[in-house]
């Protein structure tokens, strides 16, 4: 884990109540000891509304503001699994910071995070609680996310956390060789969690499981 980021927090963070969350996860198949000590590490309680924080360990998107949920746990800790799996990324580029929590997750498993938000209260809101937790090693960008960040590419992996019709070209031309996407593909109205490899400059498909996402829309607010 990364020893840069302060992930204890303060209040709500009963380590009964975070072992119940991690207890779940194993019984629903996540299996990646590291993925599953960082969850249990990071204060999921200061990523939701106050008035949330009861309820911040349980495996369930909640509410946190401008029509957007953070994503259960479930799906944070399975994308993080399948990105991670058989390697490391180095340089991890996320679309769709919302409310920062999958960003606080990778910045400690990978050396640096990037990550891209549309809407701009959001952004801000990201920004402060990550750095409140000391996530030093994430960068954000306010913008649109479907344009991914060219000058900060090429990627190891990325995340995508909303879902397109098709595999972003601007994205998948910013992935290096041998890096992989993790995205809820949207193929004739199903989503799909999908993982795209770039193989030789080719696009390797595998699809995972069902998925619920929003969809990802261009543009910035």
């Amino acid at each position: 884990m990364n020893s840069r980021i302060d992930m204890q927090g303060v209040g709500m963070t009963s380590a009964r109540t975070r072992a119940r969350l991690i207890a779940r996860l194993r019984q629903q198949g996540i299996s990646n000891e590291t993925v599953l000590e960082v969850m249990q590490a990071v204060p999921r309680h200061l990523f939701v509304d106050e008035a949330l924080s009861h309820r911040a360990y349980e495996d369930s998107a909640l509410p946190i503001g401008f029509n957007q949920t953070i994503s259960q746990p479930y799906t944070v800790a399975r994308m993080t699994e399948l990105l991670l799996e058989g390697w490391r990324p180095s340089r991890v580029l996320e679309i769709g910071t919302g409310c920062g929590y999958q960003a606080a997750v990778l910045s400690a498993l990978v050396d640096q995070v990037f990550t891209i938000e549309r809407i701009s209260g959001l952004a801000e809101k990201a920004r402060r609680t990550l750095s409140d937790i000391g996530a030093m090693n994430v960068i954000q960008r306010y913008d649109d996310g479907a344009n991914g960040w060219a000058e900060r590419g090429p990627f190891d992996g990325m995340l995508i956390t909303a879902s397109p019709h098709q595999v972003p070209p601007a994205l998948f031309a910013q992935l290096s060789e041998g890096g992989c996407m993790i995205l809820p593909l949207d193929t004739d109205g199903e989503q799909y969690l999908t993982r795209v490899t770039r193989i030789q400059g080719d696009m390797s498909v595998e699809t995972i499981e069902p998925a619920k996402f929003v969809p990802l829309l261009g543009g910035s607010e």
